[in-house]
């Protein structure tokens, strides 16, 4: 007759149990994570701490006088009454481009993870290559390409797209097209790396069973592919509503990205308790978003 050991294998009567495991050897994980969660500590908790102070400061403050501790919870109604139309913006350009990320990003991905065999490994070099560049660069090429005497805009006002006298730059369609480009990257990795686990037999499974490259597709292909988009949409989206280099640099004023009221709030009125009621109240939203997604999604889908 065998006992069950503490490791949970089968013991028998006569022998010796495994020792148990080293004291240093338990510690290990820890000791892994140890700088991990230093740099986390020191470079986003304790300055999302100091943010969440200064967002309940005296907004009747300056640098100049000095701000008060006061516990003013008014400055984030009055941030949000004040700024609601730019939240809705940053959050319907960022649902848009994410979109557009998908529907552009999945054939690609597809393409490298099935279809590209010598050239796989090219194409993903050329996905990435965008990153070897600045993004303020990139974003500033967008902004020569779009130009009312550019190539694009012309052809597009020869097919009648565009009036004759109308214009992309400066207008939502260019601040969407910059974010659709700019986050690209990040919406194909993660489809490929998804694609590239898929089991080929299964889809020979599917053809066997009479089932068409749609219905293969639609009941084999997406659902495995799954953690890629959920992943994929949440790396795009998330950036996408904090930007705001392609609205300043691609749109005007009517098409202000919360990031830009932040971005005024902190360096050219310098109104501290505002930019960080602002900045907890977006964070606040996409957390929301992100936990209801998620939770729609499933946490399979995303580990």
């Amino acid at each position: 007759m065998s006992v069950v050991g503490h490791i949970g294998t089968a013991v028998g009567p006569h022998e010796t149990p495994p020792p148990p495991p080293r004291k240093g050897r338990r510690l290990l994980p820890y000791l892994l994570l140890l700088p991990g969660g230093l740099w986390l500590t020191v470079f986003f908790a304790v300055p999302a701490v100091q943010l969440a102070a200064t967002s309940l400061y005296d907004p009747n403050g300056s640098l100049q006088t000095g701000y008060a501790m006061t516990w003013e919870f008014g400055n984030y109604a009055d941030a949000l009454s004040a700024y609601w139309p730019h939240f809705v913006r940053s959050l319907v350009y960022a649902g848009i481009a994410t979109l557009l990320c998908l529907l552009l990003g999945y054939p690609l991905a597809y393409a490298i993870a099935q279809k590209a065999t010598r050239f796989k490994n090219l194409m993903l070099v050329c996905v990435i290559a965008p990153f070897f560049t600045s993004f303020l660069v990139r974003t500033l090429a967008w902004k020569t390409i779009l130009s009312d005497n550019g190539f694009v805009v012309g052809i597009l006002r020869d097919i009648g797209v565009v009036g004759s006298d109308g214009r992309v730059l400066a207008t939502s369609a260019a601040v969407v097209l910059g974010l659709t480009y700019n986050f690209l990257p990040f919406m194909v990795l993660p489809l490929y790396a998804s694609l590239d686990r898929l089991d080929g037999r299964l889809l020979e499974a599917a053809n066997d069973l009479y089932a068409s490259p749609v219905r293969a597709f639609a009941k084999v292909t997406l659902p495995l592919s799954m953690p890629g988009v959920v992943a994929g949409t949440l790396l795009t989206f998330i950036p996408a509503a904090g930007d705001y280099i392609n609205a300043e640099l691609l749109g005007t004023p009517n098409q202000y990205m919360i990031g830009n009221v932040i971005d005024s709030a902190f360096l050219v009125r310098l109104d501290y308790p505002q930019a960080a009621a602002l900045s907890f109240i977006l964070m606040a939203i996409i957390l929301a978003m992100v936990f209801v997604y998620v939770k729609r999604a499933g946490t399979d889908e995303v580990l």
